[in-house]
């Protein structure tokens, strides 16, 4: 992207890898961070480089992914800014993705306070405070203050055109916005049930298929390895049956080929 000419801020949205890091500074602004090892690190890298790699502490805030326990924040603070090669430029948090835990006001007014308090305690103005990802929808459509939230990661919500909290479509976004394409591998009319003894699938789960008597059944060369089968929607009249890695299952019974 940028031999292409695309002038824009690199922002890496997870943890680095510590063996990724020499990576991470060649080709990233900016990065999430969590553990001061890796951070450690990136300035270490980032020095030898005679470059300025910038720094975003993410703070836990319950979803139990990845975070900074409030507790031990001001002491990675203190470090991090002590650091050549590394500067801190805010804090954030990431919720409702590994637990699930929704966005509240009370949760961005925690957040917003821990900010306002390292500043005050550092000497120091956060450039970001990144509140969340495209689960703060609700949370930014509908509060009275952001407080000192100035930034959020979305994605899922621009691409997808919907809410992940609850899968609705957002005002004025499609959730269509994608075409996936793949080639058929097999056409064959076939039974809408396996017959045999059935043992578990190859995700260590016993398949149940609904009785239709025989069917079309086309295979496209996709498969788990690239979509998850259950979110896409055929644009074509045809039902997804299931998929395994490398297979998609349709039954195109209805298109009469």
């Amino acid at each position: 992207m940028r031999e292409a000419g695309l002038d824009a801020q690199f922002i890496l949205i997870r943890s680095p890898m510590p063996s990724e890091v020499e990576r991470v500074v060649e080709f990233a602004d900016l990065s999430l961070n969590t553990e001061i090892s890796v951070i450690r690190l990136l300035a270490r890298h980032a020095s030898k480089r005679d470059k300025i790699h910038q720094v975003l502490l993410m703070i836990e805030l319950g979803d139990l992914r990845e975070g900074i326990l409030p507790s031990d924040v001001e002491p990675m603070v203190a470090e991090v800014m002590g650091l050549r090669g590394v500067k801190l430029i805010g804090v954030g948090t990431n919720l409702a993705c590994f637990g699930g835990v929704r966005p509240t006001e009370a949760s961005m007014q925690e957040l917003s306070a821990m900010a306002g308090h390292l500043q005050q305690r550092y000497g120091i103005n956060f450039e970001l405070v990144s509140g969340g990802n495209s689960a703060n929808y609700q949370w930014f459509v509908s509060t009275p203050d952001v407080g000192l939230v100035n930034h959020l990661r979305i994605g899922e919500a621009l691409l997808l055109g919907c809410d992940t909290l609850t899968r609705e479509r957002i005002p004025g976004l499609y959730p269509d916005a994608f075409t996936l394409v793949a080639e058929v591998i097999e056409l064959k009319t076939k039974l809408s049930q396996p017959y045999g003894e059935i043992a578990q699938d190859a995700f260590g789960r016993v398949p149940v298929f609904e009785g239709k008597g025989n069917m079309q059944r086309a295979i496209p060369a996709l498969g788990r390895q690239g979509v998850d089968g259950s979110a896409i929607e055929p644009r074509i009249e045809a039902d997804v049956l299931g998929a395994s890695s490398d297979h998609l299952i349709l039954d195109v019974s209805g298109l009469g080929l």
